[in-house]
């Protein structure tokens, strides 16, 4: 680590950091980096990624072993429960109790849709958590679960765009042998849907498209209404949502220039928001590059950007919006270079924080390491290393104490 150390946050903070390639997670203690558990042969489905719940807890899909992980990590046995799902997870939802989940399948490593399998989870039922496998459409879907009493899964489509419907109660009555199902409801979308996001206190959903975010709501009578888009407030489209629950704010990067992945050096990326209260929209310059996801911390949204003349960590006021520092951060040997694809055979980042504790995580891609910043003292960090090289990015989730995260109900 380095001399310089991170200011202790106010609550306790776990960090977990999966290796999915070679197939690990470590649960790290912060801001100290002690190692508290490893768990070894867990793959990580990492388009899916961590699930907040309730009770400081969270879930992921391993899509090797086709189970849903519910972790306690700051128990002494971290692993809670494990319930047998269909993979390859390519998105992970709850609704906002964080009792009933959903998991939908996507290409996995094939260049083609060919799973047509949706999983619905009820980690309550009696007995312990129970499972129930249902046809749907093949594809890529998203998915959000809207509601607590009687939750609605609802299915984000591309080629033909349709957000579909149905009653979580219903699919788990379904019959065994994977039946197919109707949706009870549906909507038209634009066939370039990438990107969820709910509003657990409104029953509304969002999906990013190159026209904008679309919204809907759950009617009183259970349907779906839909209502005007927003848009991205200048040109490029965003292909990532994500709620920031203190501040009910919705963030993006929404990506511009040429529309070829070898051109990514030249792409635009801007920092978008939206306030789902007050209707307040905006969007920031954060540089050229590839930037894709982003992290919500106490008072902070972070963004990491790559780029061939330097990778940053970017931070910005979450409150109200503008750049507060813009951090180096080292190079990766084996980073995406001009000219080739910034996501095949080469090394990303991934990015981590609490919206209860000031800490931002960002992993260095094939090194193995972790560079965390306190985000209320941007110059001090520290490199927290794990014993795997953390090839293609790896994957972050960061927990503190009561930090409410559960209620952004959409795997990250």
């Amino acid at each position: 680590m380095n001399s310089a150390a991170a200011t202790t946050p106010p609550l306790p903070c776990r960090l977990l950091v999966a290796d999915q390639v070679a197939g690990s997670v470590h649960l790290l203690s912060l801001p100290d980096g002690r190692t508290t558990a490893r768990l070894d042969g867990r793959h990580l489905a990492e388009h899916a990624g961590f699930l907040a719940l309730p009770g400081d807890r969270t879930a992921f899909v391993d899509d090797r072993a086709g189970e849903l992980v519910v972790l306690a990590p700051f128990a002494d046995e971290p692993v809670e429960s494990t319930t047998a799902v269909a993979v390859p997870a390519e998105h992970l939802a709850a609704d906002p109790s964080g009792r009933r989940l959903a998991v939908s399948t996507g290409l996995g490593r094939n260049w083609e849709a060919w799973s047509d399998l949706l999983t619905v989870v009820d980690l309550a039922a009696a007995g312990g958590p129970s499972a129930v496998r249902v046809r749907t459409r093949v594809g890529e879907p998203g998915v959000t679960v809207l509601g607590t009493d009687d939750p609605h899964v609802v299915l984000r489509h591309r080629e033909p765009g349709t957000l579909t419907a149905y009653r979580h109660t219903e699919l788990m009555a379904a019959p065994p042998a994977c039946p197919p199902v109707e949706p009870y409801a549906a909507l038209p979308l634009p066939g370039d849907g990438h990107g969820d996001a709910q509003d657990p206190l409104h029953q509304r959903l969002f999906a990013a498209t190159g026209e904008g975010v679309h919204r809907a709501r759950v009617a009183p009578d259970g349907g779906l209404i839909a209502e005007e888009p927003l848009d991205w407030s200048g040109p490029g489209r965003g292909y990532y949502l994500r709620l920031d629950p203190v501040r009910r704010t919705l963030w993006s990067c929404v990506r511009g220039g040429p529309p070829e992945p070898e051109a990514w050096p030249e792409w635009t990326n801007h920092a978008w928001w939206h306030h789902l209260d007050t209707g307040r929209t905006g969007r920031l310059d954060l540089g050229p590059g590839l930037v894709f996801r982003l992290a919500v911390a106490a008072r902070r949204v972070a963004y990491a950007r790559v780029h061939p003349d330097g990778d940053e960590l970017i931070l910005l006021d979450a409150t109200n919006p503008a750049v507060t520092a813009r951090i180096p951060l080292p190079a990766m040997d084996g980073a995406p270079k001009p000219g080739g694809t910034p996501w095949d055979g080469v090394q990303r980042r991934a990015i981590a924080a609490s919206p209860g504790g000031p800490l931002v995580a960002v992993t260095r891609g094939g090194h193995g390491e972790v560079h965390l910043v306190d985000t209320d003292r941007p110059d001090h960090h520290e490199i927290l290393t794990v014993p795997t090289p953390l090839n293609e990015g790896g994957h972050l989730t960061l927990v503190t104490r009561d930090d409410d995260a559960h209620h952004d109900p959409v795997g990250r």
